[in-house]
């Protein structure tokens, strides 16, 4: 009986959490029965969910790029004539088609159409080099691979059976999205026998990265995140963060059930960004906390020109918000940020709130619905609340394995994020640091996170990287590579800060100045070239 009240219970609370988003509401006979027949035909993956939204809501604006925008009428259309030029070159249900592209409307037409194929789509990152990418599509054979045209020498050298062109600023050819959407049929595909899969790379910072396939979105997805974070139907999103990576997937998925506008740009610039929230009204704006850390680091006179009052709420995920980041941004713009912790193989984990963020610093927020997180220690037993270990997570949106084979340690149902981190008294999440960069310096743990976080909070710092390095006396030994603002500011003085505020041991070895830190296309810092450094 438990069992099924509890069930009542969820079912209850999703129908209310899609109520308040706007996604459950009236609708006309025939507009209904149009959206049921279409769930029915095409399901809950994007051919599914955005014919939905041109059936819903036809004339709103679905995209605004460099290019101009798209009703969602129009990208119905569209999405048909590229499907079926696609089909036309041999792409049919279970082929694999890679996308290499920026942020602009070919990324999203090109996966609805592979979804009306029934095929699988693999995103390839913006930021893999030539061997990386040659690794990847060698294991996973795509049919056909759509690209901007600024890869086109990356991947010259790569094994590929069929090029298309997505962005290009020359003459739209045959071989291009819009040649092809120019020449394709109108008429809506036949529906596929099976539904395509859509799969994510792993960042690949510790070798090529791993084929990750994700579950095709729809209702369990959406209840889960807007159980945290109040997106709301109709909003206008500027998509800052990687369309390719779990966060910018998340808000295109996103947008076929709140009917969300997506502003993208293919190229980040923190000002330029200010200008796009502002100039489209944007309700809301996703991103990667470096892109934040880019905004704040802009003049005083450029951020005294943007208020951005319609800005309801900023969603960040990716990596941790570094130091006092989210109370910088708040004290700025208002209690709007949220922030996301999870990886590309069990999506989000934990929703902080800006009353979290205000209230426990540095903590990775609370659970969404549907949600479960245990801390195990490393005999697999559960630790109570309060205590460090490592950090398994349940819920229905991970991965069941990597398209390679292999997949993430697993105890008891749950999957393991990689990660050490605690409950506090209040039930909130804080991660302390990757399982396996915890260093033992003269027998003391040090994570290398919490010096990161503290260096942070120094005026001075703009970036900061911290790793462990091996020591002959101690074992290893911690080093900090930081970016500054102000250069008068020395190795001892940050030596002296992080003294003021963690354990003496906790104290970097050496401190080593850069004008920037290596980071890939989602804004990860590559930690193993920082250890080559010298």
């Amino acid at each position: 009986m438990g069992t099924i009240s509890a069930r009542v219970r969820d079912a209850a609370t999703s129908v209310k959490i899609l109520t308040e988003s706007g996604i459950v509401r009236p609708y006309s006979p025939v507009v209904l029965a149009g959206m049921l027949k279409t769930l029915k035909t095409w399901g809950t993956a994007p051919a599914g969910g955005f014919k939905t939204m041109a059936l819903r809501r036809p004339d709103r604006t679905a995209i605004i790029d460099e290019l101009g925008s798209l009703t969602f009428a129009e990208v119905h259309d569209r999405t048909n004539r590229l499907a079926n030029a696609l089909a036309a070159r041999g792409v049919k249900t279970g082929d694999g088609v890679a996308v290499m592209c920026r942020n602009h409307r070919g990324f999203i037409e090109a996966s609805i159409a592979i979804s009306k194929l029934g095929a699988d789509v693999l995103y390839l990152n913006t930021a893999f080099a030539g061997p990386q990418l040659a690794d990847v599509v060698e294991r996973e054979k795509p049919r056909v691979v759509i690209y901007d045209e600024e890869f086109e020498s990356l991947l010259s050298g790569v094994d590929i059976n069929d090029r298309v062109v997505a962005w290009t600023d020359g003459e739209a050819g045959p071989d291009t999205l819009e040649g092809l959407i120019g020449s394709g049929s109108a008429t809506e595909p036949t529906p596929p026998s099976r539904m395509g899969r859509t799969i994510i790379l792993t960042s690949g910072t510790t070798g090529t990265p791993k084929g990750a396939p994700r579950p095709q979105g729809g209702i369990p997805a959406a209840v889960s995140l807007l159980s945290r974070m109040p997106l709301r139907s109709g909003w206008t999103c500027y998509v800052a963060a990687p369309l390719f990576h779990t966060w910018g997937f998340a808000h295109y998925q996103l947008a076929m059930l709140l009917g969300t506008t997506l502003v993208l740009n293919r190229k980040f610039d923190p000002e330029t960004a200010l200008d796009i929230l502002e100039k489209h009204e944007c309700e809301s704006f996703a991103v990667i906390p470096v892109m934040l850390q880019r905004i704040l680091a802009l003049p005083e006179e450029t951020l005294a020109k943007h208020s951005l009052p319609k800005l309801q709420a900023v969603a960040s995920s990716g990596s941790a918000l570094p130091g006092d980041l989210p109370t910088q941004w708040m004290d700025r713009f208002g209690d709007n940020l949220y922030s996301t912790y999870g990886s590309t193989e069990i999506a989000w984990a934990s929703i902080a709130s800006p009353q979290d963020l205000r209230e426990a610093p540095g903590t990775a927020g609370r659970l969404p619905l549907n949600t479960v997180v245990r801390i195990y220690d490393a005999d697999g037993k559960e630790v109570p609340a309060g205590e460090p270990g490592r950090i398994f997570v349940g819920n229905d949106l991970q991965i069941e394995g990597y398209t390679g084979g292999g997949g993430k340690e697993m105890i008891d149902g749950l999957m393991s994020s990689g990660d050490v981190g605690r409950f506090d008294s209040e039930g909130r999440l804080f991660v302390e640091g990757r399982d396996d960069e915890m260093i033992v310096s003269g027998g003391e743990n040090v994570f290398p996170k919490e010096v990161e976080d503290c260096l942070a909070t120094h005026p001075a710092v703009t970036e900061v990287a911290a790793l462990g390095v091996d020591d002959d006396d101690f074992g290893k030994r911690l080093r900090a590579f930081v970016v500054r603002s102000d250069e008068s500011v020395t190795e001892d003085d940050l030596k002296g800060w992080v003294k003021q505020n963690l354990a003496r041991y906790k104290v970097p070895r050496e401190i080593v100045f850069l004008d920037e830190l290596p980071r890939n296309a989602t804004g990860k810092v590559l930690k193993r070239e920082l250890a080559e450094h010298e």
